[in-house]
């Protein structure tokens, strides 16, 4: 099993744009709980085109050993009050590379990164209930468990429930 301490992040290039493409627009490689229906083609090549990376949110490459691409994680504003601003992240590995413990570093690699790079005091995320992995590499990533939104997700034709979990600032160790 490769070391998971390998990984970095990085901006999203133009050589990476085949492999997001794969990740978001075919069914096999987006898996059981990341396909979401046909997207218009081209549109994150046009996205890229105007960059990947504001003040609202963004998404970086998941890279290995000598910058291997396995995978994206992404992150957008959610307001939990009317002055009160977190980070909703997300993560996509391609298929070959999951089960690696690239989710859990990775995650919690970004959740640094945007603590130390803005002012937010939380960031969270959610997954299916049905998604026991990503779970497990939410907890490995020192994320908190703090219940189920029911029927908060539509895709496959079907409404699913969502676990939510989220980090703080004063989580972080030093």
């Amino acid at each position: 099993m490769p070391n998971s301490e390998h990984i970095h992040l990085r901006p999203v290039t133009e050589k990476d744009l085949d492999q997001l493409e794969r990740l978001h627009e075919d069914p096999a490689e987006a898996g059981d709980h990341g396909f979401f229906g046909f997207r218009n083609p081209g549109q994150l090549r046009r996205q890229w085109a105007d960059g990947f990376l504001s003040a609202q949110g963004g998404r970086l490459v998941i890279a290995v050993g000598d910058d291997q691409f396995v995978g994206e994680v992404q992150w957008h504003e959610v307001m939990q009050g009317p002055a009160s601003p977190c980070w909703n992240i997300g993560i996509c590995l391609l298929t070959a590379e999951r089960g690696k413990g690239y989710g859990a570093q990775a995650q919690r690699r970004l959740a640094a990164y945007l603590f130390d790079h803005t002012k937010v005091n939380r960031v969270e995320a959610s997954t299916e209930l049905a998604n026991i992995a990503e779970q497990r590499a939410l907890e490995k990533a020192g994320f908190t468990r703090e219940g189920v939104l029911r029927g908060a997700c539509f895709r496959a034709g079907a409404w699913r429930d969502m676990v939510l979990y989220s980090t703080l600032r004063s989580d972080q160790t030093a």
